[in-house]
């Protein structure tokens, strides 16, 4: 009998071993039997190869006629062809840039070939069929064969070196060795909801009796992976309400009432509900680990800005921590409009009852930062506003008593821990997080499955209507120079247009890609690319036609596009250009050209994304927007309408009309619903990015759950992963769930889960 623990050289031999760890990185028991198939084969009845018809998934019992591997003509590799016979007919198989098969396949050789019959150039074929061929003195090959043939067959994610076949028959020397095995969900669970125990469920995915079984046995695994990450959230949950916190609560008289007196609107229905959640969570004696998710242009800046004055009442300071050094700026901006008079206590024109509000970014001034660093150190700025520069160790806090993360995907578990650290006395920080990106319900109890979570929905009275268009300018290049001739009239009317591109220029490139220190920003286009592309700029007017159709080419430049139009359609308009390798003066000095109306044109790339807020602006072209996700999308759009002006979007792209590129385009084009956009984001990106491994390169360990499919799933887990973690926090009872959690986390490097 063998053990799940065991290396696997003592199960299936040292060289099956060293091939298994070198080519799947799988090296104990468990881990070879936790490598599932990727789909099964059910091979139905042997089939004569003069019946064959297209499109049927066959298995068929032939020889090896002949074989050859010639050099493809149009691009690079080889062809392996292969002509089997039973007969009655002849089938021909062939496999792209797989030469090995070519020794494998010797004529005369008998196997079954399964796989789905097509067509090409009149001649019936498989390509890249599954087979399996028999011994040379095989006495009994139809007997053999109608065994194979009734049987269903897994299907392993192979390599070069590691075929299926191969796979399976290591996978099926450990099930004949396998005992009866602890399981990480408790039998009380698995007899509710009426689920497999692991070994039978091991035994069922690798050798189903029928596909009935095969679907039980995944059923069970996807909800064993959503039951260990529920388990790990529930402890996450309970650990943080255990840590030590210092209640905040504003003072009567304080700073806050006194920002609520001087606010030139009124708050929705929404921030206040949210603002006295907030409040209540601020008072209690242990940290606040809330997510503040709502609509661009909902007003979340607003209600983070009261909570931090409730800190800064009780004698405390907020700290904001912003991704970008351009979303820095505009929040220390913003939150000194909002302030005014409050955010200059101690200055000439300030109120005593009021703070600072300091701005710390790697790149600014050394005196400017030697005296903002003071005004933390001594408790003078109540208020710190920052990139990744507030986590140097030289920035110490009088008394840290809430952290504010803006738009926290972009930042890691070790920053946002070197942050919270900065706290005194052995208590911990406040922590309340923010995105404008949507969250549908089951990535939130998934991916954020640690905070507590409040949805701000409602946009604030006087927003204005935006409507978003497709420029098709493959099918109507013409529609581009009416778009260009819209900008110049939009200009023209005093309205702020932002013109947005996928990159910088050649220059700058290779750097942008790679991203930069301090937060500074990321111009590089989104890599789930799949829309066609020709060499140049897209559109008539505005650039190059390009090369022929379908070729690939660069997403457009942002520098490039802006000497083109500077000449040609917007000669003669105030432009002013703005990406992540400027430096903060230049950075600056752009968006106040822009803000105030002087450059009513700004050509950016996707350093606009998140927090800048130009009530003038009214018009944005994203030119190539099928090379940016659904979700960033919504973004961009959302600075445009933040004011009265009513707001007009065109998503330039040369995709083609029901590619999956434009069906994304088409959707943003559809709705400014922020949460159903999310849920089409998702259904078209990788589960391993909804689940933040793209966070830390990798791709998640789940193999059978998916986050927008399996909302039941994921309820009930969480629900049974509470009650378990709730009467044994450390899950000493429940020792082989902790396992489990283990090695879910050091499959993740811990990112995985930790997105609080």
């Amino acid at each position: 009998m063998v053990e799940l623990h065991w290396d696997l050289d003592v199960a299936v031999g040292d060289k099956t071993a060293k091939a298994l760890a070198k080519e799947l990185k799988l090296r104990t028991v468990e881990d070879l039997l936790r490598f599932y198939p990727r789909r099964y084969i059910e091979r139905g009845e042997l089939t004569e190869l003069s019946s064959l018809h297209e499109d049927e998934q066959v298995t068929v019992l032939a020889m090896v006629k002949e074989v050859r591997k010639r050099t493809m003509r149009n691009r690079r590799g080889s062809i392996v062809e292969a002509v089997v016979t039973d007969g009655t007919g002849e089938l021909h198989l062939t496999f792209f840039n797989q030469p090995w098969h070519e020794e494998k396949l010797r004529p005369q050789r008998i196997g079954l070939f399964a796989g789905k019959v097509g067509s090409f150039r009149g001649v019936r074929q498989l390509a890249h069929p599954e087979y399996k061929l028999f011994d040379d003195d095989s006495s009994d090959i139809h007997t053999a064969a109608e065994k194979y043939a009734e049987a269903i067959i897994p299907v392993y994610p192979a390599t070069k070196r590691l075929a299926s076949w191969r796979i399976e028959k290591c996978i099926s020397v450990l099930l004949d060795q396998l005992p009866d095995i602890a399981d990480p969900i408790p039998h009380e669970i698995l007899r509710a909801r009426r689920l497999p125990a692991l070994a039978e469920t091991f035994h069922a995915v690798h050798r189903p009796a029928d596909m009935r079984r095969a679907m039980q046995a995944r059923e069970r695994l996807r909800y064993e992976e959503a039951f260990v990450l529920q388990a790990e959230l529930a402890r996450r949950r309970a650990s943080t309400a255990a840590l030590p916190a210092q209640p905040r609560v504003a003072t009567p008289g304080g700073v806050l009432e006194a920002l609520d007196a001087q606010l030139p609107f009124e708050l929705t229905e929404g921030q206040r509900r949210i603002g006295a959640v907030i409040a209540e969570d601020l008072a209690r004696d242990h940290p606040m680990h809330r997510l503040l998710q709502g609509e661009v242009g909902a007003g979340k800046t607003v209600v983070a800005l009261r909570a931090m004055l409730s800190v800064v009442d009780s004698g405390g300071q907020a700290a904001l921590l912003a991704p970008t050094e351009v979303l820095a700026q505009q929040h220390h901006r913003s939150l000194m409009e909002l302030l005014g008079p409050l955010a200059q206590r101690g200055m000439l024109g300030g109120l005593d009852i009021g703070t600072r509000v300091a701005l710390v970014t790697g790149s600014m001034p050394a005196a400017a930062r030697r005296e903002a660093l003071l005004d933390i150190g001594v408790g003078d700025a109540g208020i710190v506003v920052g990139t990744h520069a507030l986590l140097e160790e030289r920035v110490q806090f009088f008394d840290l008593g809430m952290v504010v993360i803006d738009e926290q995907h972009r930042f890691g578990v070790e920053q946002r821990a070197a942050l919270t650290a900065k706290s005194r006395n052995g208590t911990r920080p406040h922590v309340l997080v923010m995105t404008a990106t949507p969250i549908p319900r089951t990535v939130a109890m998934t991916v954020f499955g640690d905070l507590e979570i409040s949805t701000l929905s409602e946009i604030p009275a006087g927003r204005a209507d935006v409507v978003t268009h497709v420029v098709p300018v493959r099918d109507k290049p013409h529609f581009l120079d009416r778009a260009w001739e819209r900008v110049r009239e939009e200009a023209e009317a005093g309205h702020g247009v932002y013109i947005v591109c996928p990159r910088i220029g050649d220059e700058f490139d290779d750097a942008s890609a790679m991203g930069v220190a301090d937060g500074d920003d990321m111009d590089a286009p989104d890599p789930d690319v799949d829309g066609p592309g020709a060499v140049g700029t897209p559109g008539s007017t505005a650039g190059p036609a390009g090369g022929p159709a379908g070729e690939r080419r660069r997403p457009a430049a942002l520098l490039e596009l802006a000497e083109i139009l500077r000449s040609g359609p917007l000669a003669g308009v105030e432009t002013e250009i703005l990406h992540g390798r400027l430096g903060p003066e230049a950075k600056e000095a752009a968006m106040r050209r822009f803000s105030s109306g002087k450059a009513p044109v700004l050509m950016a790339t996707t350093v606009v994304e998140v927090g800048v807020d130009v009530a003038t602006a009214a018009m944005m072209v994203i030119v190539d927007a099928d090379r940016f996700g659904v979700s960033q999308l919504h973004q961009l759009r959302g600075r445009i309408g933040r004011g009265s002006i009513p707001g007009v979007c065109l998503l330039v792209t040369e995709a083609e009309p029901g590619s999956p590129a434009r069906s994304r385009l088409d959707a943003v084009a559809a709705t400014r619903d922020g949460f159903e956009l999310a849920r089409v984001d998702l259904e078209h990106r990788r589960e391993g990015d909804v689940l933040g491994a793209a966070q830390s390169g990798r791709r998640s360990s789940l193999k059978f759950l998916r986050v927008i499919r399996d909302e039941d799933v994921i309820r009930d887990a969480r629900e049974d992963a509470g009650k378990v973690v709730s009467g044994d926090p450390e899950l000493r009872e429940h020792p082989e769930l902790a396992k489990a959690i283990a090695a879910a986390l050091a499959a993740q490097d811990e990112d995985y889960i930790d997105k609080g």
